[in-house]
Protein backbone atom coordinates (compact mmCIF):
# COMPACT_ATOMS: atom_id res chain seq x y z
CA UNK A 1 0.00 0.00 0.00
CA UNK A 2 3.04 2.40 0.77
CA UNK A 3 4.43 1.95 -2.93
CA UNK A 4 0.36 3.12 -4.42
CA UNK A 5 0.29 5.95 -2.05
CA UNK A 6 4.08 7.24 -3.51
CA UNK A 7 2.52 6.39 -6.57
CA UNK A 8 -1.03 8.55 -6.80
CA UNK A 9 1.03 11.31 -4.59
CA UNK A 10 3.65 11.57 -7.51
CA UNK A 11 0.81 11.68 -10.18
CA UNK A 12 -1.18 14.03 -7.90
CA UNK A 13 1.77 16.33 -8.08
CA UNK A 14 0.30 18.75 -5.44
CA UNK A 15 2.19 22.29 -5.54
CA UNK A 16 3.88 23.55 -1.83
CA UNK A 17 1.69 25.42 0.14
CA UNK A 18 2.23 23.97 3.87
CA UNK A 19 3.72 27.49 4.89
CA UNK A 20 -0.21 28.92 4.19
CA UNK A 21 -0.98 27.04 7.50
CA UNK A 22 0.45 29.87 9.70
CA UNK A 23 -1.88 32.46 8.06
CA UNK A 24 -5.01 30.68 8.61
CA UNK A 25 -6.85 32.85 11.37
CA UNK A 26 -10.45 30.52 11.80
CA UNK A 27 -10.80 27.16 11.59
CA UNK A 28 -14.77 25.65 11.76
CA UNK A 29 -15.28 21.62 12.44
CA UNK A 30 -18.64 19.71 12.50
CA UNK A 31 -18.13 16.64 14.94
CA UNK A 32 -20.63 14.42 14.52
CA UNK A 33 -21.62 10.69 14.69
CA UNK A 34 -21.87 8.97 11.36
CA UNK A 35 -25.04 9.05 9.37
CA UNK A 36 -25.97 12.02 11.35
CA UNK A 37 -26.81 14.32 7.97
CA UNK A 38 -23.71 16.01 8.28
CA UNK A 39 -22.56 15.87 4.70
CA UNK A 40 -25.85 17.82 3.65
CA UNK A 41 -25.26 20.16 6.52
CA UNK A 42 -21.83 21.18 5.18
CA UNK A 43 -22.47 21.80 1.95
CA UNK A 44 -25.36 24.48 3.08
CA UNK A 45 -22.74 25.61 5.35
CA UNK A 46 -20.34 25.73 2.52
CA UNK A 47 -21.83 28.14 0.25
CA UNK A 48 -21.23 30.75 2.58
CA UNK A 49 -19.48 33.48 1.01
CA UNK A 50 -16.79 33.48 3.82
CA UNK A 51 -16.45 29.62 4.18
CA UNK A 52 -13.41 27.62 2.14
CA UNK A 53 -14.12 23.99 1.93
CA UNK A 54 -12.80 20.41 0.74
CA UNK A 55 -15.27 18.98 -2.30
CA UNK A 56 -15.07 16.01 0.48
CA UNK A 57 -13.25 14.75 3.94
CA UNK A 58 -9.82 14.94 5.62
CA UNK A 59 -9.54 10.99 5.57
CA UNK A 60 -8.16 10.59 2.24
CA UNK A 61 -5.47 13.10 2.88
CA UNK A 62 -4.22 11.68 5.98
CA UNK A 63 -3.49 8.33 4.00
CA UNK A 64 -1.62 10.23 1.62
CA UNK A 65 0.87 11.53 4.39
CA UNK A 66 1.01 8.41 6.35
CA UNK A 67 -1.57 9.75 8.88
CA UNK A 68 -4.30 7.46 10.44
CA UNK A 69 -5.03 3.65 10.96
CA UNK A 70 -3.97 1.54 8.39
CA UNK A 71 -0.66 3.97 7.76
CA UNK A 72 0.95 5.18 11.00
CA UNK A 73 1.69 2.17 12.96
CA UNK A 74 1.07 4.07 16.43
CA UNK A 75 -3.01 4.56 15.47
CA UNK A 76 -4.75 1.44 16.15
CA UNK A 77 -8.31 3.24 15.39
CA UNK A 78 -9.34 6.38 14.02
CA UNK A 79 -8.21 8.28 17.19
CA UNK A 80 -4.99 10.01 15.76
CA UNK A 81 -2.49 11.87 18.03
CA UNK A 82 0.94 13.91 16.52
CA UNK A 83 0.62 14.15 12.73
CA UNK A 84 3.12 13.06 10.73
CA UNK A 85 4.30 15.38 7.84
CA UNK A 86 1.88 18.64 8.80
CA UNK A 87 3.22 20.54 5.72
CA UNK A 88 2.61 17.79 3.21
CA UNK A 89 -1.15 17.49 4.62
CA UNK A 90 -1.33 21.02 4.66
CA UNK A 91 -0.39 21.09 0.78
CA UNK A 92 -3.01 18.15 -0.15
CA UNK A 93 -5.82 20.44 2.35
CA UNK A 94 -4.65 23.61 0.27
CA UNK A 95 -4.83 22.47 -2.97
CA UNK A 96 -8.31 20.80 -2.60
CA UNK A 97 -9.93 24.15 -0.93
CA UNK A 98 -12.58 25.68 -3.11
CA UNK A 99 -14.79 28.28 -2.18
CA UNK A 100 -18.07 29.68 -3.17
CA UNK A 101 -18.16 32.12 -6.34
CA UNK A 102 -18.54 35.56 -5.81
CA UNK A 103 -20.31 35.95 -8.85
CA UNK A 104 -24.32 35.36 -8.35
CA UNK A 105 -24.69 33.80 -11.68
CA UNK A 106 -22.22 30.32 -11.50
CA UNK A 107 -19.78 29.95 -14.25
CA UNK A 108 -17.84 27.08 -15.15
CA UNK A 109 -14.21 27.39 -13.32
CA UNK A 110 -11.47 27.45 -15.50
CA UNK A 111 -10.39 24.56 -17.61
CA UNK A 112 -7.11 23.72 -16.58
CA UNK A 113 -8.34 23.90 -12.92
CA UNK A 114 -11.15 21.89 -13.34
CA UNK A 115 -8.82 18.91 -15.07
CA UNK A 116 -6.28 19.61 -12.06
CA UNK A 117 -9.32 19.19 -9.56
CA UNK A 118 -10.86 15.88 -11.55
CA UNK A 119 -8.49 14.03 -12.00
CA UNK A 120 -6.73 14.27 -8.13
CA UNK A 121 -9.72 13.44 -7.04
CA UNK A 122 -9.96 10.04 -9.55
CA UNK A 123 -6.67 9.18 -8.46
CA UNK A 124 -8.19 8.70 -4.66
CA UNK A 125 -10.87 6.71 -5.67
CA UNK A 126 -9.54 4.75 -8.26
CA UNK A 127 -5.46 4.35 -7.14
CA UNK A 128 -4.36 1.07 -8.35
CA UNK A 129 -6.46 1.35 -11.36
CA UNK A 130 -4.85 4.48 -12.50
CA UNK A 131 -1.10 4.11 -11.31
CA UNK A 132 -0.75 1.56 -14.48
CA UNK A 133 0.53 4.51 -16.63
CA UNK A 134 -1.45 3.48 -19.61
CA UNK A 135 -4.83 3.50 -17.76
CA UNK A 136 -3.78 6.98 -16.19
CA UNK A 137 -3.26 8.55 -20.02
CA UNK A 138 -6.50 7.34 -21.33
CA UNK A 139 -8.54 8.49 -18.68
CA UNK A 140 -6.66 12.13 -18.48
CA UNK A 141 -7.58 11.73 -22.34
CA UNK A 142 -11.21 11.31 -21.67
CA UNK A 143 -11.46 13.34 -18.72
CA UNK A 144 -9.93 16.37 -21.33
CA UNK A 145 -12.83 15.52 -23.81
CA UNK A 146 -15.50 15.38 -21.04
CA UNK A 147 -14.80 18.77 -19.68
CA UNK A 148 -13.92 20.29 -23.39
CA UNK A 149 -17.83 19.07 -24.51
CA UNK A 150 -19.37 21.60 -21.02
CA UNK A 151 -21.16 24.48 -22.21
CA UNK A 152 -21.39 27.73 -20.06
CA UNK A 153 -24.90 27.15 -19.49
CA UNK A 154 -23.87 23.96 -17.29
CA UNK A 155 -23.26 26.15 -14.89
CA UNK A 156 -26.65 26.48 -14.13
CA UNK A 157 -27.21 22.82 -13.74
CA UNK A 158 -24.03 21.00 -12.48
CA UNK A 159 -24.80 17.78 -10.95
CA UNK A 160 -25.61 17.05 -14.67
CA UNK A 161 -23.16 18.09 -15.75
CA UNK A 162 -20.69 16.18 -12.95
CA UNK A 163 -22.74 12.66 -14.00
CA UNK A 164 -22.45 13.45 -17.94
CA UNK A 165 -18.95 13.55 -16.86
CA UNK A 166 -18.53 10.17 -15.06
CA UNK A 167 -20.77 8.74 -17.67
CA UNK A 168 -17.43 9.35 -19.97
CA UNK A 169 -15.05 8.85 -17.86
CA UNK A 170 -16.55 5.17 -16.68
CA UNK A 171 -17.60 4.19 -20.06
CA UNK A 172 -15.28 1.32 -20.50
CA UNK A 173 -16.85 -0.18 -16.63
CA UNK A 174 -20.22 1.44 -16.03
CA UNK A 175 -20.39 -0.40 -12.62
CA UNK A 176 -18.19 1.65 -11.19
CA UNK A 177 -20.73 4.24 -11.58
CA UNK A 178 -22.02 2.60 -8.27
CA UNK A 179 -19.75 3.79 -6.40
CA UNK A 180 -21.36 7.98 -6.36
CA UNK A 181 -24.31 8.19 -5.25
CA UNK A 182 -27.36 8.85 -8.14
CA UNK A 183 -28.42 5.85 -9.24
CA UNK A 184 -26.04 6.49 -12.50
CA UNK A 185 -26.18 3.23 -13.90
CA UNK A 186 -29.21 0.65 -14.53
CA UNK A 187 -27.42 -2.18 -14.10
CA UNK A 188 -26.73 -4.25 -11.23
CA UNK A 189 -24.62 -3.28 -8.54
CA UNK A 190 -21.11 -5.19 -8.11
CA UNK A 191 -19.83 -4.60 -4.95
CA UNK A 192 -16.81 -2.40 -4.06
CA UNK A 193 -13.53 -4.71 -5.32
CA UNK A 194 -10.66 -1.70 -5.86
CA UNK A 195 -7.26 -3.26 -5.43
CA UNK A 196 -6.46 -0.51 -3.24
CA UNK A 197 -8.54 2.04 -1.57
CA UNK A 198 -7.73 5.52 -0.33
CA UNK A 199 -11.06 7.49 -0.72
CA UNK A 200 -14.21 5.88 0.45
CA UNK A 201 -17.35 5.44 -1.35
CA UNK A 202 -20.24 7.08 -2.38
CA UNK A 203 -17.07 8.91 -3.89
CA UNK A 204 -16.64 12.71 -4.18
CA UNK A 205 -18.17 14.69 -7.26
CA UNK A 206 -15.68 17.89 -7.98
CA UNK A 207 -17.24 20.88 -8.04
CA UNK A 208 -16.92 22.39 -11.49
CA UNK A 209 -18.22 25.94 -10.07
CA UNK A 210 -16.17 26.34 -7.27
CA UNK A 211 -12.81 28.30 -7.22
CA UNK A 212 -9.65 27.67 -6.06
CA UNK A 213 -8.42 29.23 -2.74
CA UNK A 214 -5.45 31.08 -2.70
CA UNK A 215 -3.10 32.50 -0.32
CA UNK A 216 -4.85 35.73 -0.58
CA UNK A 217 -7.63 33.77 1.32
CA UNK A 218 -5.88 32.39 4.32
CA UNK A 219 -6.79 35.23 6.42
CA UNK A 220 -10.05 35.98 5.53
CA UNK A 221 -11.35 32.40 5.28
CA UNK A 222 -13.18 30.44 7.50
CA UNK A 223 -12.14 26.92 6.96
CA UNK A 224 -14.82 24.03 7.48
CA UNK A 225 -14.13 20.48 7.95
CA UNK A 226 -16.25 17.75 8.24
CA UNK A 227 -15.47 14.30 9.54
CA UNK A 228 -17.21 11.62 11.82
CA UNK A 229 -13.75 10.35 12.80
CA UNK A 230 -13.00 13.76 14.41
CA UNK A 231 -14.64 13.29 17.26
CA UNK A 232 -12.01 11.30 18.31
CA UNK A 233 -9.55 13.81 17.36
CA UNK A 234 -9.47 16.77 19.56
CA UNK A 235 -6.58 19.26 19.13
CA UNK A 236 -5.77 17.20 14.84
CA UNK A 237 -6.92 21.13 13.34
CA UNK A 238 -4.74 22.74 16.04
CA UNK A 239 -1.97 21.06 14.71
CA UNK A 240 -2.20 21.77 11.05
CA UNK A 241 -3.40 25.30 12.02
CA UNK A 242 -1.32 26.77 15.30
CA UNK A 243 -2.36 30.70 14.34
CA UNK A 244 -5.93 29.71 13.77
CA UNK A 245 -9.16 30.26 16.20
CA UNK A 246 -10.68 26.68 16.61
CA UNK A 247 -14.61 26.66 16.97
CA UNK A 248 -16.75 23.16 16.53
CA UNK A 249 -20.35 22.55 16.23
CA UNK A 250 -21.37 19.13 17.70
CA UNK A 251 -23.99 18.24 14.85
CA UNK A 252 -26.85 15.61 16.66
CA UNK A 253 -29.69 13.51 15.26
CA UNK A 254 -31.63 11.09 17.37
CA UNK A 255 -30.37 7.47 17.40
CA UNK A 256 -33.09 5.96 15.71
CA UNK A 257 -32.43 7.77 12.39
CA UNK A 258 -28.59 7.95 12.97
CA UNK A 259 -28.39 3.75 14.01
CA UNK A 260 -30.55 2.59 10.91
CA UNK A 261 -28.71 4.65 8.58
CA UNK A 262 -25.50 2.71 9.73
CA UNK A 263 -27.24 0.03 9.39
CA UNK A 264 -28.13 0.27 5.99
CA UNK A 265 -24.67 1.65 4.70
CA UNK A 266 -23.02 -1.61 6.25
CA UNK A 267 -25.05 -3.49 4.48
CA UNK A 268 -24.50 -1.58 1.10
CA UNK A 269 -22.60 -3.32 -1.82
CA UNK A 270 -20.98 -0.12 -3.15
CA UNK A 271 -20.41 2.07 0.16
CA UNK A 272 -18.84 3.19 2.75
CA UNK A 273 -15.84 0.57 2.87
CA UNK A 274 -13.50 2.55 5.51
CA UNK A 275 -11.09 0.25 6.45
CA UNK A 276 -9.45 -3.06 4.75
CA UNK A 277 -9.38 -4.96 8.28
CA UNK A 278 -7.21 -7.71 6.35
CA UNK A 279 -4.62 -5.56 6.55
CA UNK A 280 -4.66 -5.39 10.52
CA UNK A 281 -4.64 -8.93 10.67
CA UNK A 282 -8.43 -9.27 11.95
CA UNK A 283 -11.59 -11.41 10.25
CA UNK A 284 -14.58 -9.94 11.27
CA UNK A 285 -17.66 -11.97 12.69
CA UNK A 286 -20.31 -9.28 12.90
CA UNK A 287 -23.69 -11.23 13.44
CA UNK A 288 -26.15 -10.15 10.04
CA UNK A 289 -23.24 -9.03 8.24
CA UNK A 290 -20.06 -10.94 7.74
CA UNK A 291 -21.76 -13.91 7.46
CA UNK A 292 -23.76 -12.41 4.70
CA UNK A 293 -21.91 -10.00 2.46
CA UNK A 294 -18.83 -11.46 0.74
CA UNK A 295 -17.18 -8.42 1.87
CA UNK A 296 -18.23 -8.90 5.20
CA UNK A 297 -15.10 -10.55 6.77
CA UNK A 298 -13.01 -7.90 5.38
CA UNK A 299 -14.39 -3.88 5.98
CA UNK A 300 -15.08 -2.15 8.48
CA UNK A 301 -17.64 0.47 7.55
CA UNK A 302 -17.84 4.17 8.89
CA UNK A 303 -16.01 5.62 11.94
CA UNK A 304 -13.59 3.01 13.75
CA UNK A 305 -14.09 3.59 17.54
CA UNK A 306 -10.81 3.31 19.62
CA UNK A 307 -13.04 0.07 21.69
CA UNK A 308 -13.76 -1.44 17.80
CA UNK A 309 -11.99 -4.85 19.04
CA UNK A 310 -14.50 -5.60 21.54
CA UNK A 311 -17.42 -5.42 18.97
CA UNK A 312 -15.75 -7.70 15.76
CA UNK A 313 -18.29 -10.57 16.34
CA UNK A 314 -21.18 -8.68 18.20
CA UNK A 315 -24.15 -8.51 16.65
CA UNK A 316 -24.63 -5.60 13.42
CA UNK A 317 -27.10 -3.69 16.14
CA UNK A 318 -24.55 -3.59 18.86
CA UNK A 319 -21.53 -2.47 16.18
CA UNK A 320 -23.56 0.48 15.02
CA UNK A 321 -25.12 1.78 18.47
CA UNK A 322 -21.64 1.07 20.02
CA UNK A 323 -20.59 3.80 16.37
CA UNK A 324 -23.11 6.30 17.05
CA UNK A 325 -22.74 6.08 21.24
CA UNK A 326 -18.75 6.37 20.77
CA UNK A 327 -18.31 9.37 18.67
CA UNK A 328 -20.67 11.85 20.44
CA UNK A 329 -19.29 10.15 23.99
CA UNK A 330 -15.72 11.28 22.84
CA UNK A 331 -17.22 14.37 21.58
CA UNK A 332 -18.71 15.74 24.68
CA UNK A 333 -15.98 13.84 26.62
CA UNK A 334 -13.20 15.73 25.00
CA UNK A 335 -14.27 18.70 26.89
CA UNK A 336 -14.30 21.59 23.59
CA UNK A 337 -16.36 24.37 23.69
CA UNK A 338 -18.83 23.58 21.03
CA UNK A 339 -22.45 25.12 19.37
CA UNK A 340 -25.06 22.59 19.33
CA UNK A 341 -26.99 22.19 16.64
CA UNK A 342 -29.78 19.41 15.75
CA UNK A 343 -30.05 17.93 12.23
CA UNK A 344 -33.96 17.58 12.85
CA UNK A 345 -33.81 21.44 13.29
CA UNK A 346 -31.58 21.89 10.21
CA UNK A 347 -34.28 19.52 7.84
CA UNK A 348 -37.12 21.76 9.08
CA UNK A 349 -36.00 24.95 8.66
CA UNK A 350 -32.55 24.93 7.01
CA UNK A 351 -32.51 28.35 5.79
CA UNK A 352 -33.97 29.88 9.63
CA UNK A 353 -31.29 27.37 11.59
CA UNK A 354 -28.32 28.37 9.67
CA UNK A 355 -29.27 32.36 9.75
CA UNK A 356 -29.56 31.92 13.79
CA UNK A 357 -26.01 30.24 13.84
CA UNK A 358 -24.16 32.21 11.94
CA UNK A 359 -23.58 35.50 14.22
CA UNK A 360 -23.02 32.66 16.66
CA UNK A 361 -19.60 31.72 15.48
Amino acid sequence: MEALVHTVNALRAVAPSGAWRHRVRRVLVILTGSRSGSSVFKACLAQHPDIAALDGELEPLLALTGNGFGHHPDCASDAIGPLRNLDALADNIFDGLTCAPATAVPALAPAPELQARWRRRLLLQFPALYAASHEWAAVQQTLAGALAALGPHQAAAPLAAQHAILQRVHAPARWRLHYYDGGLDSEAARPFAEAGKIEEPPFVLPSLTRRRYTADDAADKVLLFKTPADAYRPGLHRQLFPAAEVQYLHLTRGYAASVNGLLDGWLSPTGFFAHDMARAGVALAIGGYSERCGFGRRWWKFDLPPNWRQFIDAPLSEVCLNQWLSCHGHILASGVRAERVQFEAFAAAPAATLAALWPRL
